[in-house]
């Protein structure tokens, strides 16, 4: 699943709700200290749960192939990525539940970081075997919108075998690299421009 958080300076006002939550704080301080999280185990087992149903009850036809860019320079490049998506919206209980719970992160990270993140848009992105998605920033050329992309894998009873690792390229040169292992329930929210 595929997340991106855009900027604006509007807030959420239910920051109070979820002001002692110590998971998001301990992705606000690692966003702080290094530009990203990885947070395994993040996502409630109950939600995680629902959208791994909801996922597997989806039909094929749902899922389209993944393009880079936006409106007119939208286009599907398998020379990029060749996974396939579907937009999670809040026609399920799953995406519902989804949406509410990624509603208190981003308010809590607007408080807390003030990244006056406004909106949150969300896809299940799924890689066949041999599928990728090449090196890339995750923000769109020219355009400050995208500050923040959050990732929560819902691959139950991964092995190193199956890959499909992230891979977080750091540093001044982005020579660096942190691998992500794509276990259940996993988070990672990195800065979309970085």
């Amino acid at each position: 699943m595929i997340s991106d958080m855009n900027l604006s300076p509007a807030l959420d006002n239910s920051y109070d709700k979820i002001l002692d939550n110590p998971l998001f704080e301990s992705i606000a301080l690692d966003i702080i200290d290094r530009g990203f999280t990885i947070q395994p185990n993040a996502v409630p087992v109950e939600l995680a749960s629902d959208l791994l149903s909801h996922l597997k009850a989806m039909h094929s036809e749902k899922f389209s192939p993944a393009g880079i860019g936006r409106d007119d320079n939208h286009t599907v490049n398998a020379f990029v990525r060749t996974d396939e998506i579907c937009w999670i919206t809040g026609d399920s209980d799953a995406g519902k539940a989804w949406l509410e719970w990624t509603a208190g992160l981003q308010s809590y990270l607007n408080r807390r970081l003030l990244l006056g993140l406004f909106s949150f848009e969300s896809h299940f992105a799924h890689y066949a075997p041999n599928d990728y998605y090449k090196k890339h920033l995750d923000a769109f050329k020219g355009e400050a919108n995208r500050r923040l992309s959050l990732v929560v894998y819902l691959n139950p009873g991964w092995l190193p075998e199956d890959g499909g690792e992230l891979a977080i390229y750091t540093g001044e040169t982005c020579s660096d690299i942190v691998k992500v292992t794509p276990a259940y329930a996993t988070l990672v929210a990195f800065l979309s421009e970085d």
